[in-house]
């Protein structure tokens, strides 16, 4: 059957979690883009509305709750060094409760808001995509 994002282009969802004009990353350990800073996110399941899917894999990831969340646009990516491909849909919010957590210590190394303005590095294709949305 294959793989989605290997085999065939994966449907992903991100969600851009802001707080006090601070944007949420998490440090990646895992392919895609390994070492990379990225907004929360993962794959659709087969059936999952997507926006509930951006919300189920921010709380995974995070600990947080997380409240209203709003439709941003859509991005692709094509991450060559890792053969991946995703066409994944942006989402936002600032509605949330909670402190962030490293939930999932074996996917991710690192968590933390930073400034827009001050945004670690490297940052994966998929934060890049979603900051225009953001300025």
């Amino acid at each position: 059957m294959g793989q989605p994002g290997l085999d065939f282009p994966g449907l992903g969802v991100g969600l851009a979690i802001l707080r006090d004009g601070k944007l949420l990353l998490c440090k990646r350990m895992k392919a895609p883009e390994a070492g990379h800073w990225n907004i929360v996110g993962g794959k659709v399941d087969h059936m999952e509305p997507a926006e509930l899917a951006a919300r189920r894999e921010a709380e995974e990831e995070t600990g947080l709750s997380i409240g209203a969340i709003r439709h941003l646009g859509v991005t692709e990516q094509r991450i060559e060094a890792d053969r991946q491909h995703w066409v994944s849909l942006l989402y936002v919010t600032d509605d949330t409760t909670g402190e962030p957590q490293l939930t999932e210590p074996d996917k991710l190394s690192e968590i933390g808001f930073f400034d827009l303005d001050d945004l670690p590095q490297p940052l994966s294709v998929f934060t890049q995509a979603v900051l225009p949305y953001l300025r």
